[in-house]
């Protein structure tokens, strides 16, 4: 059975081709309105323009994608990768401060902080979200956030918003900002102290701008006075990198590569932490009875200049820091052990004695009845009074030493009668060789020379003459004569080692290094520690007697012209015979040397000789 197929048409009736070709025949017969109801060809021209016009638009991407690919296409691609990989720092750890037993002064404990990545939360929707959320949970003021964002909006990297969270708080805020990787709880570390070394260590504040410019990370933290300032380059270390890929989001995604930090350095010192304590603690508790708050002493060993303990009061908290030790009247910050000067009192003295004899400006013996009496040079009728704080009677040398008499030390300064004495020009000479008037070169901050007046000196800075009264004076250590404590101890060692003049060491491994040495003959330094061991048996320091060792040493108490007390001093060394130590020690507008600074020294000695 065959089946016939039909194509079906959508016109009822077939075009037949030659129908076709009758129309286009009849077409040009037609009047050209006509011709224009019926459909014909585009026209060549505008064929043309449409291809030219293609053509430029091909042409222009093609440009455009050579450009982005073969001109600038290492440009774009370290722009893609910066997107896509991120560098954020690896802090190193502060290199260990020790004392010399090797006892952890400055160490690094770790802390929770929470940071951001700035240049990630800019650009968040949620930006304002997250701001109120931040205020609200860390008790910070919105304002102060934000300002910290802005100010460093180009950082692709985690800054400190909040430092030293509590485990819980940070457990918290891990959760209320766990969608957001730019939100992050991080695991630092800070800096912990020993109490009591502040002057010595310092302490660490972030990085100015200056220093950012130079290298240092935003929140880096850098050394600030002390040795932590010193040995910033040693101690710092060197920061490692850690190369990630994130996504969109700025989520981590993989750790690409990491560079190790570099710890910093330890640093052994000089100092012994058991006598810098115990030195702390005794001048505290002394303090605690008195008006005063401040004070400063030094332990050093005399037969290398290396210094055990070093501590000046107010102290400070270096752990944990404040705004108000920044403005406190009484200076926290300010270390009187180098940076303080003062008049030294009656611990001058010795080195007066020392540079008469050298000068063999001898005095055998000399009466003293509590005053000195000398007829004015102009007006012979009128007497000028030096006082004494008692009489003496017959002194000799180390009789004046020991109980400290004022006349005798008047007298082999200034003269009297006959007697011409060392005078100004020769006292000055001999007390810049003892390293007054010049910084001794310790490596702490702030070091001040002190003064030694001269008649010069005097004219240019006072418009006065210098007179006789002025050499009495400076003498016995008072006037306008100053010096820190840092160089009455090393002043008192190079009487105790035979005339050496060391540099202060703080490091245990530094190399000694003498100043100047024999410029004293050990004859006359013998005798002058013969004075003052005589003033431990029976003079002024007398309540070191009955130490487990023999002491030598000299009391000061300094005049300040201010209607206050005076500065408390005693400077000695032990033992007598084979000296290890020498401790000086000061205390401001405390009162007596011999009844407050020799009690403080006692207690230190005690426990240094019975260890």
């Amino acid at each position: 059975m065959s089946i016939k197929l039909k194509v079906k048409r959508k016109f009822k009736e077939d075009i037949e081709p030659e129908e076709i070709f009758m129309d286009s025949k009849r077409l040009k017969q037609y009047s050209g309105s006509e011709r224009e109801k019926i459909e014909k060809p585009i026209e060549q021209i505008v064929l043309k323009v449409f291809f030219a016009f293609v053509f430029l638009i091909l042409f222009s991407l093609f440009l455009k994608s050579f450009s982005v690919q073969i001109i600038k296409g290492e440009y774009w691609r370290n722009l893609a990768d910066e997107n896509r990989i991120r560098s954020y720092p690896i802090k190193a750890l502060r290199g260990i401060i020790y004392d010399k037993n090797k006892e952890p002064l400055a160490i690094n404990v770790p802390r929770l902080d929470l940071v951001i990545i700035p240049a990630d939360l800019n650009k968040s929707r949620e930006y304002k979200e997250i701001l109120e959320k931040l205020s609200g949970l860390l008790d910070i003021e919105k304002s102060e956030i934000e300002k910290k964002i802005l100010d460093n909006s180009n950082l692709s990297y985690p800054i400190i918003i909040k430092e030293n969270i509590e485990r819980e708080k940070a457990l918290l805020l891990e959760s209320e900002f766990s969608e957001n990787p730019f939100v992050l709880i991080r695991k630092e570390s800070r800096r912990q102290y020993e109490t009591g070394f502040s002057h010595l260590l310092g302490y660490l504040n972030k990085a100015n701008e200056q220093e950012t410019d130079q290298g240092y990370l935003v929140d880096e933290y850098v050394g600030r006075t002390g040795l932590e300032q010193v040995y910033e380059s040693l101690l710092k270390g060197e920061n490692g990198e850690e190369l990630v890929e994130i996504d969109n989001l700025g989520r981590t995604q993989d750790v690409l590569a990491a560079k190790n930090p570099k710890h910093g350095k330890d640093l052994i010192l000089s100092i012994d932490a058991g006598l810098q304590k115990q030195l702390y603690s005794a001048l505290k508790s002394t303090l605690n009875n008195l008006s005063t708050s401040k004070a400063a002493a030094i332990v050093l060993n005399p037969k290398n200049g290396k210094i055990l303990a070093l501590v000046s009061f107010p102290d400070f908290d270096n752990t944990n820091l404040s705004e108000e030790m920044f403005i406190d009247p009484n200076q926290p910050l300010f270390n009187r052990v180098i940076s303080g000067t003062y008049a030294p009192g009656s611990t001058i003295k010795p080195l007066i004695a020392a540079a008469a004899l050298q000068e063999n400006v001898i005095i055998n013996q000399l009466n003293c009845p509590g005053h000195l009496s000398v007829p004015d040079k102009y007006n012979p009728g009128v007497f000028w009074t030096f006082n004494d704080w008692k009489v003496h009677g017959t002194v000799d040398l180390i009789k004046a030493i020991a109980e400290s008499c004022n006349v005798y030390f008047y007298t082999l300064g200034g003269g009297s009668g006959d007697f011409e004495g060392l005078g100004i020009d020769r006292i000055a000479k001999y007390l810049r060789l003892f390293n007054f008037g010049e910084k001794l070169g310790i490596i702490l901050p702030g070091e001040s020379s002190g003064l030694i007046p001269s008649a010069e000196w005097k004219q240019e800075t006072k418009k006065e003459a210098w007179y006789t009264g002025d050499t009495y004076n400076t003498s016995i250590g008072q006037g306008d004569v100053s010096a820190t404590p840092l160089q009455v101890a090393f002043a008192t060692a190079a009487i105790a080692n035979n005339g050496i003049i060391f540099q202060p060491q703080l490091v245990e491994n530094q190399k000694t290094k003498i100043i100047r040495k024999g410029f004293i003959e050990e004859k006359h330094l013998e005798t002058v520690r013969k004075g003052m061991r005589e003033a431990v048996i029976s003079g002024s320091a007398r309540f070191l007697s009955d130490l487990p060792v023999q002491v030598a040493g000299k009391t000061g108490t300094a005049e300040t012209f201010k209607g206050k007390e005076y500065h408390a001093w005693f400077t000695g060394f032990a033992p007598y015979s084979d000296p290890e130590i020498v401790i000086t020690i000061l205390i401001e507008n405390g009162g007596q040397g011999s009844a407050i600074s020799v009690p403080v020294a006692k207690q230190v000695l005690n426990w240094y000789f019975s260890q």
